[in-house]
């Protein structure tokens, strides 16, 4: 689904997801509901020790506007909370890509994840601190509001107990939620990173079927997508991080193709099939008429020729125009940046000249060639 920037703070994008735009009706409507405005007052009177006028919250539109109210509310608390990882994230020199806003709350995107278990643990717990102080704050409101607005500290005893709730549960030890990066920099201060993390995910990946089994059981829908979503979190960084260790130490001149087999522009994709059995190699160099190079092509792309346009369609309709890299870029880096781009290709060069090109072919050889030697991965 897409998201949509709403405004800025510190410089960072805040996006609100189209999955949120339709869940906050529903979610007011939940809160505004009478039976729920009964159980929140039960929870707000245990909390906070004030009364609450039933009837009034209930009398007529009054449900619809405290349900508008405290969904909107709940997520700017999200966004306050997100903004703490974000603050203190800054505050380590690491940049924030975007906040975003979505059904299951909100994500706070960074540039780069810091290896230090003290940095990731203060960045990681900034988030439930900011929902304490906001608990907090909201707290004191019901106690300081007069007691006849009834809505009023309704709607505010209603943060105060959501905001210490999402604090606890995003403690738990459920990575990649706050409490399982919390989790995992406790680990990483007697372990290899790479360890700590593996361990991590698969704690992270024991709450994801445990989250699904209750919701299965108890019909919650937002448990179950919970569950798919820090499953499919937790394997994927665990992924990424493994990655990194085989790549560690790799730049992109160590593992591209140099001096690739090249081809003109103006060739046909029909004769550039008879020059692809005698090169026996996937991925060509196109260049133009200079020599210069200007993309790649690979046998995926001449698949978008029909049969019967091969003798006219030209490789330079086909062909991939693709970044340039320098060969001292970190190959892991490189890796991340050819993933959010949606390419599986770049040219490489050295002090401005072009010399060679690199694909996923080739981090597949290099990963496999680590692998079969050994390379020190812990775990």
């Amino acid at each position: 689904m897409r998201s949509y920037t709403i405004t800025e703070i510190w410089d960072i994008p805040i996006r609100i997801n189209t999955s949120l735009l339709i869940f906050l009706p529903i979610l007011a409507w939940l809160i505004g509901s009478g039976q729920q405005i009964e159980l929140y007052a039960g929870f707000i009177e245990g909390f906070t020790g004030t009364g609450f006028d039933l009837i009034r919250l209930r009398a007529g539109a009054m449900p619809w506007l405290i349900g508008i109210t405290a969904a909107v509310g709940l997520f700017v608390s999200v966004t306050l909370h997100e903004l703490g990882h974000s603050w203190a994230a800054l505050r380590y020199g690491i940049e924030i890509d975007s906040i975003t806003l979505w059904i299951l709350g909100g994500i706070a995107s960074l540039k780069t994840f810091p290896k230090e278990w003290d940095r990731e643990f203060w960045i990681a717990i900034a988030g439930p601190i900011t929902s304490v102080l906001i608990a907090a704050v909201c707290y004191a409101g019901v106690l300081v509001a007069p007691t006849s607005l009834h809505a009023v500290r309704f709607v505010v005893g209603y943060l105060a107990v959501t905001n210490l709730l999402l604090a606890g549960f995003n403690l738990l030890p459920a990575f990649p939620m706050d409490g399982g990066r919390i989790f995992r920099a406790l680990l990483a201060r007697s372990r290899p990173y790479g360890t700590a993390t593996r361990i991590a995910a698969r704690v992270g990946v024991a709450f994801a079927f445990l989250f699904a089994l209750v919701g299965v059981f108890t019909f919650q829908l937002i448990l179950l997508l919970l569950a798919f979503f820090i499953y499919g979190a937790a394997t994927t960084e665990s992924r990424s991080v493994l990655l990194d260790e085989l790549l560690e130490g790799i730049t992109v001149g160590d593992i591209m193709t140099r001096d690739p087999p090249t081809v003109s522009a103006d060739t046909t994709v029909e004769e550039f099939g008879d020059q692809l059995l005698r090169d026996r190699r996937s991925i060509h160099l196109v260049t133009d008429d200079t020599g210069t190079g200007i993309g790649v092509v690979t046998l995926a792309d001449l698949r978008t020729a029909r049969g019967n346009d091969r003798g006219t369609t030209r490789i330079e309709d086909v062909m991939e125009a693709v970044s340039r890299i320098e060969s001292t870029a970190d190959a892991f880096e490189t890796l991340a940046v050819l993933n959010q781009t949606g390419s599986a290709n770049a040219l490489v060069e050295e002090n401005g000249e072009l010399v060679g090109v690199l694909s996923k072919a080739d981090y597949a050889h290099a990963i496999t060639v680590r692998r079969g030697f050994g390379s020190e991965v812990a775990g």
